[in-house]
C-alpha cells in the first residue's frame, strides 16, 4: 500500500479535528472540547504561519495526518520543523502510512535551506512510536519537556 500525501486544506478540517480528539484520548485519556479543537484546526488551516497539516490518502480517502509547526533556532540560524498531531486511522496502522508522511515532510525539509532539522515529542511509555522514530533515523535527545499550560479565553472575551 502506497498512500498519497498532500497538504491539507479547509475541507479536511472535520477529519483533522476528529483525529486530534481521538489521539488525545488514545494517548493521554484526555477528552478535548470538540468546538475548541475545530476552531484551532480551522485557525491553522487559514494561517500557514501557524503550521501545515499533511494528509495521507488511500483510494482517495484520508487515513492519516501529520502537522508541522515551526521553531526558530538562533543557535543554528534556521527553523526546526516540529512534527505534531500524528494520527493514523486504526484500521490503517502498521501499513507504512506514518512512514510515508514522515518521508514526505523529511524530503520537503531537506530541500529547503532554512530548515535545520525535524523534532517531535512522544509520550514516555509509547515504546512502539519510539521504535518507529528510531527506525526512521531520528534519535533521542537529552531534553525533557516542561510546560506551563494556560486556559485560553475565547476571542473577544473580557478578562476578569
Amino acid at each position: 500500500m502506497h498512500p498519497q500525501i498532500r497538504q491539507a486544506n479547509t475541507s479536511d478540517a472535520l477529519f483533522i479535528a476528529d483525529c486530534n480528539i481521538r489521539m488525545a484520548f488514545e494517548t493521554e485519556q484526555l477528552q478535548l472540547d470538540p468546538k475548541t479543537v475545530a476552531a484551532g484546526v480551522t485557525a491553522l488551516l487559514e494561517d500557514s504561519s501557524k503550521g501545515v497539516y499533511f494528509i495521507a490518502q488511500v483510494a482517495g480517502k484520508p487515513v492519516g495526518q501529520l502537522l508541522i509547526t515551526y521553531e526558530w533556532s538562533d543557535w543554528r540560524n534556521g527553523t526546526f520543523w516540529w512534527i505534531q498531531s500524528v494520527y493514523i486511522v486504526e484500521t490503517f496502522r502498521c501499513r507504512g502510512i506514518f512512514r510515508a508522511l514522515f518521508e514526505h515532510v523529511n524530503a520537503l525539509a531537506r530541500a529547503r535551506r532554512d530548515v535545520c532539522g525535524l523534532r517531535l515529542y512522544v509520550e514516555e511509555e509509547n515504546t512502539h512510536a519510539k521504535q518507529v522514530y528510531s527506525q526512521l533515523g531520528m534519535r533521542r535527545t537529552d531534553y525533557e519537556l516542561f510546560e506551563s499550560d494556560f486556559v485560553l479565553k475565547p476571542f473577544g472575551a473580557t478578562m476578569p
